[in-house]
């Protein structure tokens, strides 16, 4: 989830002037009804963007080559909880970290959905909830798993709330989500019982106690690391209706999970009141009345978006997964059932088996990605040299968000992105905002940062490679 300024988030485009130097494309690129430049039906079509690379099946970094990048992350980048490393026991200190990094009480004014102030009794009442003081010396280090699609939350509460009135969609105590079969540890309980501050290994934050299932640390990690399963390579998909588990019916599953295969069931017996030759029975974790760990078997159609492995990391697999999610609504901390910038390109990349930190924040400086950095030294020359060199699958970080490469086109780089809104320059000076919230395709040069008339590229933080 982004946490830098939201004006980042006002994507904006600017057409073609003399600021773009040698990068300036022959003509302006057209406005279509849309209002989004230079983008068509063709451009809006994954084989558009394929049929332009000359290798776009060659390997950019192999499954090992992966698992060492994926380890330098756990150990070596901040924002990331290696839970296996956590000792038997956690003390106060450690969790009142945990605690000051998300639940931070309020100093600005918020508004409800309706566009009311939230009353500053109800966010004390909200910030007692956590119950702070009620963090204990020591407590045994306890373990859960994921139930369910979660989402995670800087309070105890399901209030929504906002920085502005009338500025619905970006909910300030929405952190981010988790899916089902992620390991996480329970560091403290809510004062009315029904919420659990959890840390999983990219986040840390409150969710509904009903989205955790507690088991033993083998329990725990013994199921996430079972190698055979189905990897999600769809933008969602479902397990089936059933009536005799509804704890996993119609569950919903998200690109990137693993999910392992139930095993020592007979093919030719029902699996909850249903054959199971026409999908791919899994196992799935579930919470007992008690809240409790237990496992029972799911039914996914062999026709959903899965595979038995990640997908080869590849400019053509980028392109393809990216675009899978192209229109879904902009959903901020994983929202609406959606994701938000961040959310889009770690989910992409985790479809490929390549984790990432959870914010832009942290991807864009992450110790264990590929990345060079830009500040104010660096001038509109180099940064525009910069973009120029992008090639696909590379991601663009300004301020609060994050841009995915493509390619190059119209002599300039194009990207995909989780975006809010666009604006850009007018022929006659004037500008025009096009309010987008969605996953969209733009290019990069002409995007406008702010009402200053500065471009995306001025002010970009960080390029990450994912690549050799």
């Amino acid at each position: 989830m982004p946490i830098s300024s939201l004006r980042a988030l006002l994507l904006g485009l600017l057409l073609a002037g003399p600021a773009f130097g040698r990068a300036t494309v022959d003509r302006p690129l057209p406005v279509p009804p849309s209002g989004v430049l230079g983008v068509e039906a063709a451009q809006l079509t994954p084989d558009f963007w394929i049929g332009l690379r000359p290798h776009p099946d060659a390997v950019l970094l192999t499954p090992a080559q992966i698992a060492a990048q994926n380890a330098k992350l756990l150990a070596d980048d901040p924002s990331m909880h290696d839970l296996r490393a956590l000792p038997a026991t956690l003390d106060r200190a450690r969790v009142d970290a945990w605690l000051d990094s998300v639940s931070t009480p309020p100093t600005r004014p918020l508004y409800d959905v309706d566009g009311k102030p939230v009353a500053a009794a109800t966010l004390r009442a909200i910030v007692a909830n956590a119950d702070r003081d009620a963090v204990p010396a020591s407590a045994p280090t306890r373990y859960g798993l994921v139930v369910k699609r979660a989402a995670l939350r800087s309070f105890p509460t399901d209030l929504r709330v906002f920085s502005h009135p009338g500025n619905t969609d970006i909910d300030r105590f929405q952190e981010t989500a988790e899916f089902p079969g992620t390991p996480v540890v329970v560091a403290h309980t809510s004062r009315d019982g029904r919420w659990l501050f959890v840390v999983s290994p990219r986040y840390a934050a409150w969710t509904h106690r009903d989205n955790i299932a507690i088991g033993s640390a083998d329990q725990v990690f013994g199921y996430a690391d079972r190698r055979s399963g189905r990897v999600v390579t769809g933008g969602t998909v479902h397990t089936v209706y059933t009536r005799e588990q509804p704890a996993v019916s119609q569950l919903q599953l998200d690109m990137g999970d693993r999910v392992p295969l139930a095993s020592g069931l007979a093919p030719d017996q029902p699996v909850n009141g249903q054959t199971p030759y026409t999908s791919h029975v899994l196992e799935l974790p579930i919470r007992r009345d008690d809240g409790s760990l237990a496992f029972v078997p799911a039914l996914l159609p062999i026709t959903t978006d899965t595979r038995a492995d990640y997908l080869p990391l590849t400019e053509a697999n980028i392109i393809r997964q990216a675009f899978k999610f192209l229109g879904e609504r902009y959903g901020w901390g994983h929202a609406y059932d959606g994701r938000d910038c961040s959310g889009f390109v770690s989910d992409v990349y985790r479809s490929m088996g390549v984790q990432m930190p959870r914010n832009t924040s942290r991807q864009a400086i992450s110790p264990a990605l590929d990345h060079r950095t830009f500040t104010d030294r660096d001038s509109h020359a180099a940064r525009l040299e910069a973009a120029m060199a992008l090639k696909v699958g590379d991601l663009v970080y300004i301020p609060g968000h994050v841009m995915l490469v493509i390619g190059q086109w119209q002599g300039q780089p194009w990207v995909i992105h989780d975006v809010l809104g666009m604006s850009y320059r007018l022929p006659d000076g004037g500008t025009r905002h096009v309010k987008l919230n969605a996953v969209s395709v733009t290019p990069l040069l002409p995007m406008l940062y702010g009402k200053d008339g500065s471009t995306f590229i001025d002010h970009m933080t960080s390029i990450v490679h994912i690549r050799h």
